[in-house]
């Protein structure tokens, strides 16, 4: 079974960790990376350089965002299993992906998901986002799971679509919305962190920011015909406090 790793990027010097992380995984069939430079204009540009041999796919183009470069990595992407990790993020240990494999081959599932945690410059845990085990409705109340640790078979992407660009902020959010809820996809529950997270993500860089995500998760409920949608945009950044009093 093989897995391709998309990486978006652009002036995040971290990524030369990121790889690391990607390269370092251990038992995997076959590993395919992809990392898509939005153009970047400082030091990032000679770290790709550098890992330039070992990248199986490196597009250098400007795009129209994150969710842009992500859906070109996606149409490049020859593997059977996608996962798609941020250039500023890391996996949590070098086994990440052979369990991921592990779990496609055992339960034929079409997505699977882990938990995660948010660290900070001192790379000390801040936040723990432990998903739980998968059931549509709990998207009513504001669930969702963590998109850096969501691993999806590339065949979901050519029957249901990929990024909505319509979506700036929240996009993983109205995919994710499309494939559990609205086409009840099969997903299963992998009860461990994959995936350590820099904290200043996209979506909670400010306060506005914050806002127009879960406006954005608002118009997701709504592109899909679900009135319960403003709803889920208040409730969604309330169960986030509880992240900040768990522990893995």
């Amino acid at each position: 079974m093989k897995v391709s790793i998309i990486t978006p990027v652009y002036n995040e010097p971290r990524i030369a960790d990121t790889l690391e992380s990607i390269f370092s995984q251990r038992d995997v069939p076959e590993l395919e990376v992809i990392v898509i430079d939005g153009e970047s204009t400082d030091k990032t540009t000679d770290i790709l350089d550098e890992y330039q041999e070992k990248i199986d796919v490196l597009v250098r183009e400007s795009d129209e965002g994150v969710y842009d470069a992500m859906n070109t990595g996606i149409s490049l992407a020859t593997g059977d299993i996608i996962g798609i990790l941020n250039a500023d993020d890391r996996y949590q240990h070098p086994d990440v992906l052979r369990t991921v494999v592990n779990t496609f081959n055992e339960t034929e599932t079409d997505i699977c998901y882990g938990n995660l945690v948010y660290v900070n410059s001192d790379d000390s845990v801040v936040r723990y986002w432990k998903s739980g085990p998968y059931a549509s409705q709990k998207f009513y109340f504001g669930w969702m799971p963590p998109h850096p640790t969501v691993f999806v078979r590339r065949g979901m992407y050519k029957k249901y679509g990929t990024f909505d660009l319509e979506f700036e902020i929240a996009a993983d959010y109205e995919f994710l919305l499309r494939l559990l809820v609205e086409e009840a996809v099969p997903a299963t529950y992998i009860n461990e962190v994959l995936v350590r997270m820099s904290i200043g993500g996209q979506s909670n860089r400010s306060l506005s920011n914050i806002f127009n995500a879960n406006v954005e998760v608002a118009k997701s409920w709504q592109k899909h015909n679900h009135r319960f949608g403003p709803l889920v945009g208040i409730i969604k950044p309330l169960r986030k406090i509880t992240q900040y009093v768990k522990k893995p």
